[in-house]
C-alpha cells in the first residue's frame, strides 16, 4: 500500500504512524544477521525510491513494500510479463470494443423493434453496466483478491455479448448490454492493477504503453462492423419491412465479438494461470502465500530472488489494510478512507477522479455532437457504407500509436507521467479549438485522426498513472470510482445527446475547455511515478 518507511537523508531513520524515530540498526539487530531487510547484494543493486515513500503510516507495511518491490526488481522483467501485457491488453481492447459496439448496432436493433423505447438507451445502459461493473469490481478486488475478479469479470462480458445478439427485444437488448459494461467495466480496472503489482520499477512505463490495446479494440469493432452492417441482405432500411431475418447483421456482429471474447478469456486463465498478485498477499498479511508466488516466478525464469518470510514477518504485522470483518461495511470504509488517509493522498485521490471525471464528459460529448454538427454545416462525412466504415476505422486505428508516444514520453525524466498528461490534453484542446473551421469531408476525418490519437496520449497515461500512485491495498477501490466517475458522464452525455441543440458550435468549445482544464491538474498533480516505484 505504501512504499518504504526509509528515509535516506536521515541516515536510515523511519517514521512510524505517531511520528516517532526507529532506529534502522537496532531493528537488523533484532531480527538477525541472517534476515536483515536488505542482507542480499542484488536488492541493494534493485533499491529504489517508492512513490509514496514519504506517507509513513504503517512502518509494518511501509518496511514490507520495500522488501516487496526490491524482490521484484531483483526478478525483472520476464516472458510472464509479456503474457500479461497481451493477455491483460486485451481487457483494453474489450473495454473499448463494447463501448463501440453498443453505438454501432442500436440503429439497426432500434429499427428492428419498430422504435419502441428511448432510442439512446444502449448508451445508457453499456455505461450504467460500467459504472456499476467499476465499483462492484473494484471494491471486490481488494476484498477477496485480484485473481478471482480477473479471470471472471471477462467471462461474464462474453456470455452476456452472445447472449445479447439473440435478444428478443429492446428492453432484453439494453439488459444484457448492461450487462456486457458489468463484466467489462470491472475487467478494465483490474487489468492495469494485476499488470502493476507484477512490474519492476524500471518497466513501470510498460503500464501506458498497454493502453495501445485500447484503439485495437476499437478498430478490430470497425472491421466488425463493416463485415456485417454493410451487406443489404443482412441490414433493412425501412421501419415497415424489418423482420428479422432480414436484419441479422447487428446479430452477427454480437456472436462475432462474443465469440472472440470468449477465446480471450479461456487463453487468459490457461495461458497465464494467474496467482494473486504479491502486493495483495502483502495487504492481507500472507507472507508464505506472497514469498511462494515470487520465488516460483524466480525459479521458472531463472532469476534471483532473495525475498524469505522471515524477512518479512521481522516487518510486523500489517495493521492498515483490511478490517477485522472481510465481508462488511467497515471493509468497505478501511478502503475508502485509505484513500484519504493522508492530506497529500487525499488531494492526489481527488484530483485523479476529477480528471476521470472531466474527460468522462468531453471524450462522448465531442462524438455524441459530431455527426449533428457536420450536417448542419453541409459537411457529408460520407456518401455511401464503404465511406463511413473506411472512415470509422481510419479514425480508431489512428488512435493505437498515442499509448506507445505517451509510454515513451513518460519515461522522459523531465516530462514524466504529469507533463505528458499535460502534452496530450493540450494537444487535443488545440485541435478541438480549431475544429469549427473544418470546412470539407477530407479536413473533417483529417482532425478526427488527429484527435484520436492525441486524446490516448492523455487516456492512455491516465489509465496508467491513476493505479502507480495509489496505495495497493486500495488501489482496486481508487481506480474503480475514478472509472465509474468516467461512465457516470456517459450517462449524462447520452442524455445530453437527446435533449440538447447538437448543431451549436459551443459543445465543441466546452469539450476544449475541459481539455485545457485536464492539462493544468495533470500538471499539479502531487506525485510523480517517473523513476519511482509503485507502492
Amino acid at each position: 500500500m505504501y512504499a518504504s518507511s526509509i528515509d535516506k537523508s536521515r541516515g536510515g531513520e523511519a517514521l512510524d504512524g505517531n511520528d516517532k524515530r526507529l532506529d534502522l540498526g537496532a531493528f537488523e539487530s533484532k531480527v538477525g544477521s541472517s534476515e536483515k531487510i536488505d542482507n542480499s547484494p542484488q536488492a541493494s543493486i534493485h533499491e529504489g525510491e517508492d512513490v509514496l515513500g514519504l506517507q509513513n503510516l504503517d512502518p509494518a507495511l511501509n518496511a514490507k513494500m520495500r522488501l516487496v518491490n526490491n524482490a521484484i526488481d531483483e526478478i525483472g522483467w520476464t516472458n510472464y510479463h509479456w503474457k500479461l501485457f497481451v493477455l491483460n491488453g486485451f481487457g483494453y481492447a474489450v473495454d473499448s470494443l463494447v463501448l463501440l459496439l453498443q453505438a454501432n448496432i442500436a440503429k439497426q436493433a432500434y429499427l428492428e423493434f419498430g422504435k419502441v423505447g428511448y432510442a439512446n438507451a444502449l448508451t445508457v445502459s453499456v455505461y450504467a453496466g460500467m459504472l456499476t461493473g467499476a465499483i462492484f469490481w473494484g471494491m471486490g478486488a481488494d476484498i477477496i483478491g485480484r485473481r478471482w475478479a480477473f479471470n471472471l469479470s471477462l467471462f461474464i462480458c462474453s456470455g452476456a455479448v452472445i447472449v445479447a445478439g439473440a435478444a428478443p427485444n429492446w428492453a432484453s437488448l439494453g439488459f444484457f448490454i448492461a450487462l456486457v459494461g458489468f463484466g467489462a467495466g470491472g475487467n478494465l480496472i483490474l487489468d492495469t492493477t494485476v499488470f502493476l503489482e507484477y512490474l519492476p520499477g524500471s518497466k513501470q512505463w510498460v503500464l501506458t504503453f498497454l493502453a495501445c490495446w485500447w484503439g485495437l479494440g476499437q478498430a478490430i469493432t470497425g472491421f466488425i462492423c463493416w463485415g456485417f452492417l454493410v451487406p443489404a441482405n443482412w441490414n433493412c432500411t425501412s421501419l415497415d419491412d424489418c423482420p428479422r431475418k432480414s436484419n441479422m447483421g447487428w446479430r452477427y456482429v454480437m456472436f462475432t465479438a462474443g465469440t472472440l471474447v470468449f477465446i480471450m478469456s479461456v487463453l487468459r486463465v490457461t495461458v497465464v494461470r494467474l496467482k494473486e498478485t504479491p502486493k495483495y498477499h502483502l495487504g492481507t498479511g500472507d507472507d508464505a502465500a506472497l514469498v511462494d508466488t515470487l520465488q516460483s516466478l524466480a525459479q521458472r525464469y531463472k532469476r534471483p530472488c532473495s525475498l524469505t518470510v522471515e524477512q518479512l514477518s521481522a516487518c510486523g504485522t500489517v495493521q492498515s489494510a483490511h478490517s477485522e470483518t472481510r465481508f462488511s461495511l467497515k471493509e468497505t470504509a478501511v478502503h475508502l478512507r485509505g484513500l484519504f488517509i493522508t492530506k497529500t493522498i487525499g488531494i492526489s485521490t481527488g484530483l485523479i477522479w476529477l480528471s476521470w471525471t472531466m474527460i468522462g464528459l468531453a471524450y462522448p460529448l465531442f462524438y455524441v455532437f459530431l455527426s449533428t454538427y457536420l450536417a448542419s454545416h453541409g459537411i457529408s462525412a460520407s456518401n455511401t457504407p464503404y465511406e463511413t466504415w473506411r472512415n470509422y476505422t481510419l479514425t480508431n486505428i489512428s488512435g493505437i500509436p498515442g499509448p506507445m508516444i505517451a509510454g515513451l514520453l513518460c519515461n522522459v525524466g523531465w516530462l514524466g507521467r504529469r507533463y505528458t498528461m499535460a502534452i496530450g490534453s493540450l494537444a487535443t484542446a488545440a485541435f478541438f479549438f480549431a475544429y469549427p473551421s473544418v470546412s470539407g469531408s477530407a479536413q473533417s476525418l483529417g482532425f478526427e485522426c488527429a484527435i484520436a490519437f492525441c486524446i490516448n496520449v492523455y487516456y492512455g497515461c491516465l489509465y496508467a498513472y491513476t493505479p502507480e500512485v495509489l496505495p495497493s491495498a486500495h488501489r482496486a477501490t481508487g481506480n474503480g470510482v475514478a472509472v465509474a466517475c468516467n461512465r457516470l458522464m456517459g450517462i449524462i452525455s447520452a442524455v445530453v445527446a437527446s435533449t440538447a441543440d447538437t448543431s451549436a458550435t459551443a459543445p465543441i468549445y466546452v469539450c476544449a475547455a475541459l481539455f485545457l482544464a485536464m492539462a493544468g491538474v495533470s500538471a499539479v498533480f502531487p506525485f510523480e511515478p517517473y523513476g519511482k516505484r509503485s507502492s
